[in-house]
C-alpha cells in the first residue's frame, strides 16, 4: 500500500511511519522541513516538501497513493489559548484537512477502482466534559472550544466521502509514550517525590498506549468496513487519581501530592480544562470491528513504556 502521511514527524506520526515501513508499505511523508526528515528517515520514505495548511504542488502526490493518514495539527499544549493561538489550532487542522480532501477529490479511486481511504485525526475532546458517564462514538458533541474544533475538523474530513473516499475519524485520547505527549510531563513531579492527582482526581482519563494508537490507525487503513468516527482509547479508562496511584506504584514514588485545579488554571489558562475535566470514552467501534488491544490495563501499559 502507498500511504501519504501528514504530521509524520510528530509523536503518533513518527511511530506510524515506522510500523508502515516495517510491514512493507511505501510512505510518502509531507513535511515543511524536508532536509530534517531526510536526516531521520534517509531513503526509507519518499519526502514531499510542503505545508499542509497551504495548497501547493505537494497535493499532486496524493494521486499516487492508496490511502492518506492526516495527522497534521498544532499541539494544543504548545501555548496558552489566546485568541490568536486558537486560530492557529483551527487553521493547522481544518485548512490542512480541506487541502487533503481537495487533493483526494481529483483522484478518489485506487488503480483497481476501489475507494481510497482517508484516516483523519480527531480527539475525544469532541464530546466535551462528561464526568463519569461512558461515551461511545454515537454520543453527541460538546459545546466548548475543543469540541467545536473537533466538529469542524471532522466535517472538513467527511467532505471526502462525497468524492467516493472512505473516511475514518480517529478520536484519540491521552496517548502514553516515552518519546512525548502527556506522560513525560506527568513523570517530572513523581520523580521529584511530589506527584499526585490533578484537581479533584475524579476526572476520567481515557488513555491509550502508543502501540494501540498506531494499531488502530493501521486497522482503519486495512478494514474497508470501518467508517466514520472511532475512539482511539483503551478499553478501561481510569480516574486521574487511579492513574496517579498506578504511576506512583510503577515508579516506586509517592502519589498523594495534589495539584489544585485553580493552580492548573493559573499556569495553563483555558487549556487546563483538558486536564481537570475528562470523558470516559470507550472504543466500541474498534472492538466491534475486531481490533484486539495489546494493552487494556494502565499498569501494564506504563510498565511497558517506562521499560523501553
Amino acid at each position: 500500500m502507498r500511504v501519504f502521511v501528514t504530521g509524520g514527524t510528530g509523536l503518533i506520526g513518527a511511530a506510524l511511519v515506522k510500523k508502515l515501513r516495517a510491514r512493507g508499505d511505501t510512505v510518502l511523508l509531507l513535511t515543511r522541513r524536508p532536509d530534517h526528515a531526510k536526516q531521520i528517515w534517509g531513503d526509507q520514505v519518499s519526502v514531499v516538501a510542503g505545508d499542509p495548511v497551504q495548497a501547493g504542488p505537494w497535493m499532486d502526490a496524493i494521486a499516487e497513493c492508496d490511502a492518506v493518514v492526516n495527522l497534521a495539527g498544532e499541539g494544543i499544549f504548545n501555548h496558552r489559548w489566546w485568541t490568536r493561538f486558537k486560530q492557529v489550532l483551527r487553521d493547522s487542522r481544518i485548512k490542512s484537512t480541506a487541502n487533503v480532501v481537495a487533493a483526494l477529490a481529483k483522484a478518489p479511486r485506487r488503480a483497481d477502482g476501489s475507494s481510497k481511504v482517508l484516516v483523519n485525526g480527531s480527539a475525544i475532546g469532541y464530546y466535551g466534559p462528561h464526568g463519569d458517564e461512558e461515551v461511545t462514538e454515537d454520543a453527541p458533541p460538546g459545546a466548548d472550544f475543543l469540541a467545536q474544533l473537533c466538529i469542524d475538523w471532522e466535517k472538513a474530513a467527511q467532505a471526502a466521502e462525497a468524492h467516493g473516499a472512505r473516511v475514518v475519524l480517529v478520536r484519540t485520547g491521552v496517548v502514553l509514550a516515552k518519546e512525548g505527549g502527556a506522560l513525560p510531563q506527568m513523570l517530572t513531579p513523581f520523580k521529584m517525590f511530589v506527584g499526585g492527582p490533578v484537581g479533584s482526581g475524579r476526572q476520567v482519563m481515557s488513555w491509550i498506549h502508543i502501540d494501540d494508537e498506531v494499531g488502530i490507525i493501521l486497522f482503519a487503513l486495512d478494514n474497508a468496513q470501518l467508517t466514520g468516527a472511532a475512539n482511539a482509547t483503551a478499553r478501561n479508562p481510569v480516574t486521574n487519581k487511579e492513574f496517579s496511584k498506578t504511576l506512583g506504584r510503577v515508579l516506586h514514588r509517592p502519589s498523594f501530592m495534589k495539584m489544585p485545579g485553580f493552580m492548573m488554571r493559573v499556569l495553563l489558562g483555558e487549556v487546563a480544562d483538558v486536564v481537570t475535566k475528562g470523558q470516559r470514552a470507550v472504543p466500541r467501534k474498534a472492538l466491534t470491528a475486531g481490533y484486539t488491544f495489546k494493552f487494556t490495563d494502565s499498569d501494564a501499559a506504563l510498565r511497558d513504556i517506562l521499560a523501553r
